[in-house]
């Protein structure tokens, strides 16, 4: 195990650097920052002073190099448009899109529980159909459609719920519903396949056999083994969801990190781009590999797979 451990977090490292490095390539790549800085009608003159003060008139790895290491000294510059450290700028809205993320991830399991539970018991039925069907539709539908959708019936014509802001737990409702119907399906899916596994297993033919109540059978034996698998699945969607929130940030105003790299695109502030593009990959990164532990933990058979 504690072999295993080591190799997962070794990956994990050698993983974040290679995503840090492509994501200071792509951004360098986008557009001259010495640009940005100094606005479309700079001279060159002024130009070529931004690029001598900051480093930027050296090669790309050079540039690579003293960022990483300023990065991880915990140092991630200053914005250019917010005149602020990027490391507060972005604690600021790091909470707004946490929330965000867990309320989406937890609507989502609270949808995909049930339906994939009722989807296995009354296998190859209308119920089942019905639940795959909702599953297809709700991974065919784009989430800013469907947030637009929200807007419209909730916002526009009920007058319910706000339509744009982060000042409140009301203002988190569409977004919540809008990402987490999303991520949904995979796990609808995987609790039914799961389900379907268990219901035929020994151990709950015997406890049907001693005629124990179906709904103890059910929740107690059956789910409690088939739902083991979906806490790894949980922990890949949750940096799913935290990587993919800028377009319904975006959509509702909410002042999270999505927002703000929606933001920092529009007035090419690279420095916060680029430290939010490395948090969330790190993020996902450590993510998955506390899903594949999870996994080992959870399923020992897997530690000599």
């Amino acid at each position: 195990m504690t072999r295993y451990l080591l190799g997962r977090i070794a990956l994990a490292l050698m993983v974040a650097l290679a995503v840090s490095a492509l994501a200071f390539l792509v951004l360098r790549l986008s557009g001259d920052v010495a640009i940005a800085i100094a606005g479309e009608g700079a001279r060159d003159e002024d130009l070529q002073l931004i690029r001598n003060t900051y480093g930027l008139d050296r090669p790309l790895l050079v540039q690579y190099a003293a960022w990483l290491w300023q990065t991880l000294r915990g140092d991630f510059g200053s914005s250019i448009y917010f005149k602020v450290p990027v490391s507060e700028l972005v604690l600021q809205k790091l909470p707004t899109t946490v929330i965000l993320g867990l309320s989406s991830l937890a609507f989502g399991l609270l949808l995909a529980v049930p339906l994939g539970v009722a989807a296995a018991l009354w296998r190859n039925s209308w119920i089942d159909r019905m639940a795959m069907g909702i599953t297809v539709i709700a991974q065919a539908l784009p989430t800013f459609f469907v947030a637009l959708v929200l807007i419209m019936v909730l916002a526009v014509w009920a007058r319910w719920l706000p339509v744009s802001g982060s000042g409140s737990w009301l203002h988190f409702v569409m977004p919540t519903i809008a990402l987490g119907y999303y991520v949904m399906p995979p796990f609808m899916r995987l609790i039914r396949s799961n389900m379907i596994e268990v219901l035929s297993a020994d151990y709950v033919r015997t406890a049907r056999a001693k005629g124990l109540p179906a709904s103890r059978v059910i929740f107690r034996h059956a789910l409690r083994n088939a739902i083991v698998p979906v806490v790894g699945l949980a922990a890949v969607q949750l940096g799913f969801l935290l990587g993919g929130s800028v377009v319904i940030e975006s959509v509702f105003a909410l002042d999270g990190l999505g927002y703000l790299a929606f933001r920092s695109i529009s007035y090419k502030d690279f420095p916060v781009l680029q430290t939010i593009v490395l948090l969330l990959s790190v993020l996902y990164v450590a993510l998955t590999t506390l899903s594949d532990i999870a996994n080992v933990w959870l399923d020992p058979r897997l530690r000599n797979a």
